[in-house]
């Protein structure tokens, strides 16, 4: 049998803090905690709890990474408000220049997109950040609330929705201006997506009622691809095409599904069950956070490792 001192070539460490960036079976103690920890690879998905928004609200949206997120807009009233997270905690960021709710974000904290969304009608506005503060962008061309984000600041996706009537169309932003892409094969409101301008995913939502479609974008047209297991809308989601993340929805509900490019399969629930909520990150470093529950607006926020990511624990007798 290998010794740790073989296999990682020194003994244990006796260290104030935890080393910034260990390997799957490294061992250390810690002194300040104190603890003797060790890095491991989870057997499946699994939220934690993050650091509270500063306003809690429904209806928003977000952008960028777990350790780098943006949430923006939200309800109750309709909110202008930005905040930036850094991983621990939310700081206050520029305000949005219209306030509102039922927006699209895409994007990272540095270069987000607001997109869309509802003041006391359906708008069209498109707002860019930089990290600072947001400053107007080009117009949709279909003025929509209830829709969703995927892509970049400068290379971006709009679609779904409601203009009054719950739609399927795709519009594609090139930084400064959108034009029409391909139309979804189900129209509908409530959605959730995650991906970029040629590798979009669109899943759940509600035509009339909540659906567990899935539907792939290659920059054109949009295809079938598997369906959630839970039909589901008022969702968030997060990661890539082939790598997705959804969770939440009315209900509400906890559950939490991963997309393999092909299927869905459940991943680790949420602490808290809730609907009209925001995500970002990826499907192995999802962010989930605002929403409504138990009758109210929330400030929570949830931390997602994804199934086999690595994660700290510590040895307790």
């Amino acid at each position: 049998m290998s010794t740790y001192y073989q296999i990682f070539g020194g003994k244990i460490n006796v260290i104030s803090a935890d080393p910034s960036n260990p390997i799957k079976g490294q061992v250390w103690f810690n002194t300040a905690t104190p603890a003797l920890k060790y890095r491991a690879a989870t057997t499946a998905g699994a939220w934690a709890t993050g650091g509270n928004l500063g306003t809690a609200r429904r209806g928003l949206a977000g952008a960028g990474t777990q350790t780098a997120g943006l949430g923006f807009g939200g309800y109750d009233p309709n909110q202008s408000l930005t905040e930036e997270y850094d991983g621990t905690s939310w700081t206050a960021g520029g305000n949005l220049g219209t306030a509102r709710r039922a927006l699209a974000g895409a994007g990272i904290q540095t270069a987000g997109l607001a997109i869309g969304g509802q003041t006391t009608v359906a708008v069209a506005n498109t707002e860019e950040y930089d990290g600072t503060s947001w400053t107007g962008g080009g117009n949709l061309g279909t003025a929509r609330r209830y829709l969703a984000g995927a892509g970049t600041q400068t290379v971006g996706l709009a679609f779904g929705g409601s203009t009054g009537v719950v739609t399927g169309a795709t519009e594609e932003y090139d930084g400064s201006s959108w034009t029409t892409g391909g139309t979804m094969a189900t129209a509908r409101q409530y959605l959730a997506g995650c991906g970029t301008q040629t590798a979009g995913l669109v899943f759940g939502g509600a035509t009339t009622v909540s659906v567990n479609n899935t539907e792939e974008y290659d920059g054109s047209a949009w295809t079938a691809g598997g369906n959630l297991n839970t039909a589901r809308q008022q969702l968030a989601g997060a990661g890539i095409q082939t790598a997705g993340l959804a969770f939440g929805g009315s209900g509400p509900l906890s559950a939490t599904e991963e997309y393999n490019g092909s299927t869905w399969t459940a991943g680790g629930s949420l602490g808290t069950a809730r609907s009209i909520l925001a995500g970002c990150g990826t499907q192995l470093s999802g962010l989930a956070f605002g929403g409504f529950a138990g009758g109210v607006n929330v400030t929570s926020t949830e931390e997602y490792s994804g199934a086999g990511t690595a994660v700290t624990k510590t040895v307790t007798s």
